[in-house]
């Protein structure tokens, strides 16, 4: 079989965690959706929440809704791998499904606040590859909290006045991204993972791939 027909060599790894973090409106979501629907080897995370559902959200794709009497014996079980609250809402990471993933070589996605990738990286830091969405500036910021129409004037001057505090943060991250154009901070994004799969320490599977290589004897 010739190099151009031959299979693609494939080489185990672990699955690696992508935290993408940002203040409300910098565009962490609309990133997230897009790395979901363009990369197969992927999968959300798909957190639980006391908050009330949007009307463009659906049950078990966007969020797990709970009252907070679940979420709390979800948390005190030992259920979660992190948790916060946010803007007066508990959101928190189910245990099972991100450890099966990882294990399997699958990678999960992210789409938490700064408390919840703290958490993470105490508990799983070699896991975990942290990118922080950054807006270009805070009006620009402010504009997409209303072209979003999706909060009240409230809740959105509550994003805005928490954004400055969850912006101070951005040095805890691996890899930060100004989003002055989504084209942009996409593809930014996902050569961040292109690189981190090929990381040394995350594919296993390279030592006998390379043990195997250095003992072959090719046929003159």
């Amino acid at each position: 079989m010739s190099p151009a027909t031959a299979a693609p060599i494939k080489i185990d790894r672990r699955g690696l965690m992508l935290v993408i973090s940002s203040p409300s409106g910098a565009g962490k979501s609309t990133i997230a959706r897009t790395l979901l629907e363009t990369d197969k080897e992927i999968s959300l995370s798909v957190s639980v929440t006391t908050r009330q559902r949007r009307p463009s959200e659906i049950e078990g794709v966007h969020y797990h809704f709970k009252g907070i009497r679940e979420f709390e014996r979800l948390r005190d079980s030992d259920l979660l791998l992190e948790w916060a609250e946010v803007h007066g809402n508990f959101y928190g990471t189910p245990r099972e499904p991100v450890e099966t993933a990882m294990a399997e070589g699958r990678d999960m996605l992210f789409d938490i606040d700064w408390q919840g990738a703290q958490q993470l990286q105490e508990k799983m830091s070699a896991d975990v590859v942290s990118v922080f969405i950054l807006p270009p500036t805070m009006t620009e910021l402010q504009s997409r909290l209303h072209r979003r129409a999706e909060d009240s004037e409230a809740v959105i001057a509550t994003r805005l006045a928490n954004s400055r505090a969850e912006i101070e943060h951005w040095r805890e991250y691996d890899y930060v991204i100004v989003n002055d154009d989504l084209n942009t901070a996409f593809e930014a994004v996902r050569s961040i993972v292109r690189a981190e799969r090929l990381r040394r320490d995350r594919r296993h599977g390279i030592f006998d791939f390379v043990r195997g290589l250095v003992e072959e004897n090719p046929k003159l």
